[in-house]
């Protein structure tokens, strides 16, 4: 990790990831496709569920990225102790906090959804796929924490083969769980929301295996078991930041839909849709972040700064051309990637809108994404949080609000944009401030 040449070394941590997280955006994408042939009021429902499922995900994400960022640190010091602590603590408390988020969200989405829709039919929906999906919460925690172990320790392939795994045992379950094909019952969007949680729980089966036969250089054990005051301040000091992070687009989604329903259900769908579909972008760009946190980690433990901070300039050049090619596709093919998901002619025309205003912040939007996870790996989860917040509420839901009373429903849309330029300019300073004053710190 603090020898080999950068760019092959971000490129062989971060491909592996790439291609893990463009897999994971299938799940979302792949259920909305399939949910979609069964009406629009039921690709609504899913729209008004993926808040609250981003929440779920949003924790147990952020977590692991907590235990992946400690693993990453110890292990570059050389502190294996702590390591394998960090190791056993991520573990069990993973299992706590999928419990746990079970069973506040699955009683509470009644009230959610109610407050969104007055239709009964899609009220109906929304909270029969959310009762079924909702129940797996814990096993999406702790696949997370093996995913985050092995990606600590540069085992990127076995995150790339077990989410693959699940994603095609998903693919595969979709149609025979929604539409009854051949021996499998009719379950509708139930089905969706079967087929979502077996291929997680495929994905973790996987992860057991490759812990049970490869056996990472950091152990999950019992005497590992232990209330470490340090360890639980890293894990939760970059977790929950982490996972704030992640849960931002849940009450922006929110918030948004709530400006949106009053001008029709239809700019709705279209703000899911557009989630479904960005998800796959961000989440490739995502994937290189994931790959260069624990080298950022490891390097910066082992006090090779240089390194750090080419790392970060890297994976800033290899992000601004992945959100390049998000703003081609958004721009040639706008209509085929809207109709993926409703054959309504008015959706797919508000689609089209949404996709040409909103991608004409992508690129920039690669300085904030690359900054706020480069922060992450340094472990300061603070100032990563404040970038967070700059783009998901401090600045757009005031510039959607103004904008929409200015320019209708595609004021929504520009409010994208314009935050997007002004969060990156932010985000310059605050990681030029932050990584600046950690390596003075450890200086002296």
């Amino acid at each position: 990790m603090k020898e080999k040449n950068i760019l092959p070394l971000v490129l062989s941590m971060s491909l592996p990831m790439v291609v893990s997280m463009a897999v994971n955006s299938l799940y979302n994408i792949i259920d909305s496709y399939f949910v979609a042939k069964l009406s629009e009021s039921a690709m609504t429902a899913l729209s008004l569920v993926y808040p609250v499922q981003n929440l779920i995900n949003a924790a147990a994400i952020g977590f692991g990225i907590g235990i992946n960022a400690v693993i990453a640190f110890y292990l570059g010091a050389g502190d294996q102790k702590r390591a394998d602590i960090a190791a056993t603590l991520g573990f069990f408390l993973s299992i706590v906090h999928g419990i746990v988020l079970a069973l506040i969200c699955i009683p509470g989405m009644s009230l959610f959804i109610k407050s969104f829709s007055s239709q009964e039919e899609i009220t109906r929906l929304s909270l029969l796929y959310s009762s079924r999906a909702f129940l797996f919460s814990p096993v999406i925690t702790l696949g997370l924490s093996f995913e985050k172990l092995f990606q600590a320790v540069g085992r990127m392939k076995v995150s790339m083969f077990s989410m693959i795994c699940g994603c095609i045992a998903n693919i595969i379950l979709d149609p025979l769980l929604i539409f009854g094909i051949s021996i499998f019952p009719r379950l509708g969007i139930a089905g969706a929301a079967y087929a979502t949680g077996i291929g997680q729980c495929i994905t973790l089966l996987a992860y057991l295996l490759f812990y049970a036969f490869l056996r990472p250089p950091v152990k999950i054990s019992r005497k590992s078991l232990r209330l470490d005051s340090a360890v639980l301040k890293k894990l939760y000091s970059v977790g929950i930041s982490a996972s704030l992070n992640l849960a931002l687009p849940s009450l922006l989604i929110s918030s948004l839909n709530k400006i949106l329903a009053d001008f029709s259900e239809k700019y709705v769908l279209v703000l899911g849709v557009y989630y479904k579909l960005q998800t796959f972008i961000y989440l490739t760009a995502n994937g290189i972040i994931q790959g260069i946190r624990p080298l950022m980690g490891y390097n910066f433990g082992a006090g090779e700064h240089r390194r750090v901070k080419k790392i970060y300039h890297t994976s800033l050049a290899l992000n601004a051309g992945i959100m390049f090619l998000g703003t081609l596709l958004s721009w040639i093919l706008p209509g085929r990637l809207i109709g993926l998901f409703t054959d309504q002619a008015e959706t797919i025309s508000i689609g089209i809108t949404a996709l040409h205003i909103i991608s004409l912040g992508f690129m920039i939007s690669a300085v904030s994404v690359t900054c706020s996870g480069a922060l992450e790996g340094l472990g300061k989860g603070g100032p990563s949080l404040i970038i967070s917040l700059l783009r998901y509420v401090i600045l757009i839901l005031p510039a959607a609000f103004f904008l929409s009373r200015v320019l209708g429903a595609d004021g929504v849309w520009w409010a994208f944009c314009v935050t997007e330029f002004a969060a990156a300019g932010f985000s310059l300073l605050i990681y030029r401030r932050e990584s600046r004053r950690q390596i003075n710190i450890e200086s002296t």
